[in-house]
């Protein structure tokens, strides 16, 4: 069990689309927008976690051309979310980001996130620690997932708000929402590659 938690806070609190777009979100427009940005994602990983525990994720994403076109959609939807955090706040812009994300996107983002479904499978099919009730241990994995994943995103977000709060210069502000979104973009190349050269989803358990 240990080990399991362990798993899920590396995991998790390493900088990835949910986390670094939570802090832009919060850095770009405040607590409220990220709130509820943060409650849809939160949603929308409950909702892949219980596609990947009942094994209808394998069946659905073992049709051919599928995972190609979740990994196209994820990075459009990614790229569209990072030019609304990058261009928040902007006055020099070509597009004005004049409506935060908020639930549905961070409820959209996660269905079609490549990552989400490699993370919850890594995570019920792995680590066993009740093989004699694995019931009992999807329902234990789930509370320590969400006990850690609820604080860990809310930290994220409060370390946006924070540097919203510092009413720093325009231009260091507007850099800054820049830049979160730029590595936000590099951590969902990265874990787009790594999706692109091995299994979507890990094999449900005989």
């Amino acid at each position: 069990m240990f080990e399991f938690a362990l798993a899920v806070l590396f995991l998790i609190i390493t900088p990835g689309p949910g986390v670094l777009s939570a802090a832009g979100v919060g850095s770009g427009f405040g607590y409220r927008a990220g709130l509820a940005y943060v409650g849809g994602l939160f949603v929308g990983n409950a909702l892949v976690s219980g596609l990947v525990i009942s094994g209808v994720a394998a069946v659905v994403l073992a049709v051919p051309g599928l995972r190609g076109v979740l990994v196209f959609a994820s990075t459009a939807y990614l790229l569209y979310l990072a030019l609304k955090i990058a261009l928040a706040g902007s006055k020099i812009a070509f597009i004005h980001a004049d409506r935060a994300p908020g639930f549905w996107n961070g409820l959209a983002l996660q269905p079609i996130n490549p990552k989400a479904y490699v993370v919850s499978s890594t995570l019920f099919f792995g680590f066993p620690f009740l093989p004699q009730a694995p019931g009992t241990e999807v329902l234990v994995k789930l509370l320590i997932f969400n006990a850690l994943w609820i604080p860990i995103h809310l930290a994220w977000l409060w370390a946006g708000v924070t540097l919203r709060r510092l009413e720093l210069d325009p231009g260091i502000q507007r850099g800054i929402n820049i830049a979160m979104a730029l590595a936000m973009l590099m951590v969902v190349g990265l874990a787009l590659y790594a999706q692109l050269s091995g299994p979507l989803t890990a094999p449900a358990e005989p």
